[in-house]
């Protein structure tokens, strides 16, 4: 078993590796920005390395200072948590190099299903359902047309190196198919560097429903059932929650294996999530794999009993699997607690948080590394906390989550609560009858905590 883990990340999930490593008795190293001084994760691991200025690329995700800060430190492995350099082939390639173990996938793995074609491409061969597309990238516009004829509008252009929604057009005729074609490769090249596109078909009354895998070194695989994380804005997840209340059993179970399968074929070692688009039909299709710990990871902890951060740690000491599938006991909630003015378009709301209380009781847990007097600095992502309900039944949990929102207090900045709060009454919402689409429909209603 390690001796001591280097956290090349911060905030909250920081913090929630910190918390696994220290049960099992496992040193541990922070690793933090000049903004990042006064952070929870740096206060309450055993040591702690600046590795920079604010900028991410100063910091968080310069490769070289972190494994400095590992070697000066004697960490014998890395946990990336997700974003930075989480899904980096060549930082998990450099620990490798380096004989520093990456609590994650190796580099090829993230390659292979770092690259949404050829992820595609491998997926189709294990025989897992993919959406009708093209073969890899698109070589030119004349046979991008050709194949939205073949397959039939609605179709959607993706961009090979994309992610956060960047170079994604819908399309819904071919009157708009060039326009489409042009700025989505534009935005890309900007992006990304690189301006490589595909396409398929559009998914009609979409639902993104996840399976959280874990997979061995001895190529075993195993499920922990989904997570449905159509609640989005931007292809930015505010809300997940599981079981789906889309979901039958017969589907669970099919989805299930499917991803099990698809993780035994590439013989994937770590947690990750199979991520699946499901149609009105309940038919399911492949979108692309994570191969990293997910934001939403803890809800999955709470129906099944089942400490992911610390399976990981188990897994890459080689411990094998049990081998066994988990599906959900309990109801289980999660609400991304940003700071943002949900009332002005989710416009960041960065700066110090002057007053905070939060939630407890029964079936209640707050992933966090923020407190009274903190500053939010305006450098990161924006996600301060994640709230999570946990009860017998969904109606429970979402009662549950209506008390813990309500008792969640925090001043000085604006966040995400009263969007969390009304999205709870919400019809549809209750009703367990929404899609992707969701909130482009839905519209905050003026109340007294507006301003």
């Amino acid at each position: 078993m390690f001796k001591k883990i280097l956290i090349a990340n911060r905030g909250e999930i920081a913090m929630r590796v910190i918390r696994t490593c220290k049960e099992m008795g496992i040193r541990t190293v922070a690793v933090y920005s000049t903004a990042d001084a006064e952070s929870l994760h740096v206060r309450f691991a055993d040591e702690a390395v600046c590795i920079g200025p604010a900028p991410s690329n100063e910091s968080y995700l310069k490769m070289s200072n972190i494994i400095a800060a590992a070697e000066i430190t004697n960490a014998d492995a890395i946990h990336p948590g997700y974003g930075f350099l989480s899904e980096n082939a060549k930082f998990s390639k450099i620990c490798e190099e380096h004989e520093i173990k990456f609590i994650g996938a190796s580099a090829e793995m993230i390659e292979r299903m770092g690259d949404k074609a050829s992820a595609k491409a491998t997926m189709k061969a294990a025989g897992v359902p993919t959406i009708p597309g093209s073969e890899g990238i698109l070589d030119s516009y004349e046979e991008t047309e050709t194949l939205a004829d073949e397959m039939g509008y609605p179709v959607m252009l993706k961009a090979t190196a994309g992610g956060g929604g960047k170079g994604m057009r819908a399309v819904w005729s071919k009157d708009d198919l060039k326009k489409s074609w042009d700025s989505a490769r534009q935005e890309a090249a900007a992006a990304f560097g690189n301006d490589g596109m595909y396409m398929e078909k559009l998914i009609e009354e979409p639902r993104h429903i996840e399976i959280q895998i874990v997979g061995d070194s001895n190529g075993r695989a195993c499920h922990l059932s989904e997570r449905d994380c159509s609640v989005q804005r931007r292809h930015q997840k505010l809300t997940e929650e599981t079981p789906s209340p889309f979901m039958t059993d017969e589907l669970r179970n099919k989805m299930g294996e499917a991803a099990v399968k698809a993780a035994e074929f590439i013989k994937y070692e770590g947690a990750g999530t199979v991520e699946f688009l499901v149609d009105k039909h309940r038919n399911f299709y492949f979108m692309e794999m994570n191969t990293r710990i997910q934001v939403e990871h803890p809800i999955t902890e709470q129906v099944v009993d089942y400490d992911l951060i610390r399976e990981q740690i188990l897994v890459a000491a080689g411990i094998p699997i049990s081998g066994k599938n988990y599906f959900p006991q309990l109801h289980s909630i999660e609400c991304r607690i940003n700071a943002e003015d949900p009332y002005k378009d989710f416009r960041p709301s960065p700066g110090k948080i002057t007053n905070l209380h939060i939630p407890g009781g029964h079936g209640v847990r707050v992933d966090t590394h923020v407190y009274s007097g903190y500053i939010i600095p305006p450098n990161y992502d924006s996600m301060i906390a994640k709230l999570i309900t946990t009860a017998q039944t969904r109606e429970e949990a979402i009662n549950k989550m209506k008390r813990a929102l309500d008792e969640f207090i925090i001043e000085g900045i604006k966040t995400t609560v009263p969007f969390h709060r009304q999205l709870m009454d919400h019809p549809d919402y209750v009703a367990g009858d929404y899609t992707t689409k969701f909130m482009e429909t839905f519209e905050m209603q003026e109340t007294a905590d507006a301003h």
